[in-house]
């Protein structure tokens, strides 16, 4: 039943997220929910994301509108917040940076005039964490990447489906995830 429950928060890298060049949406309409996949075989919606806020700035100009800046040890998410995203606009209004913080939010894809697709995040939900959680989530995040690659490289299916769009450098997505883990040890 379409609209009737949420799609489940997917944890990703930044340095995923950044490499993703597949949007998509299942239905025809133009309000149906826009899809991200990545080179690893997610398929996004709404992701849940943690690290450090290390800018955030009231880019608006007729009303507020922030755009802030969450690093994880693969790269950057770029978040932005308006009048209807009140509450996570509120709190980017009045947290001081650098803090360890975690959003969930929607993804948001767009062409870029030299073609390239530019994804951020619209953030339903954020809040301040400590290192611990921080870590916590590199570490699940690591893990379900994992989780993702292992089932492509075994399930044939998927596989095809994926090759379709990508070439994806697992070797180099573990090397991710292994530089990702060191930062937490």
């Amino acid at each position: 039943m379409p609209g009737y429950f949420r799609e489940i928060a997917v944890r990703v890298f930044a340095k995923e997220i950044r490499d993703s060049a597949v949007v998509y949406r299942e239905e025809g309409d133009q309000y149906a929910p826009q899809y991200v996949m990545t080179p690893t075989g997610a398929r996004i919606n709404r992701v849940l994301i943690a690290g450090t806020l290390t800018e955030n700035e009231n880019i608006g100009t007729d009303s507020e509108y922030y755009r802030a800046r969450i690093s994880d040890p693969t790269g950057t998410f770029m978040v932005y917040a308006g009048q209807y995203q009140a509450e996570a606009m509120r709190f980017l209004s009045e947290v001081e940076t650098p803090a360890f913080v975690a959003v969930v939010g929607k993804v948001n894809a767009f062409k870029a005039d030299d073609g390239n697709i530019l994804v951020s995040i619209r953030p339903e939900h954020i809040q301040k964490i400590d290192e611990k959680d921080r870590n916590l989530w590199v570490f699940e995040t690591a893990q379900k990447t994992h989780e993702r690659i292992t089932e492509i490289e075994t399930d044939s299916e998927k596989s095809a489906e994926l090759l379709k769009h990508y070439h994806p450098d697992f070797a180099g997505y573990r090397k991710m995830m292994a530089e990702a883990l060191e930062t937490i040890q």
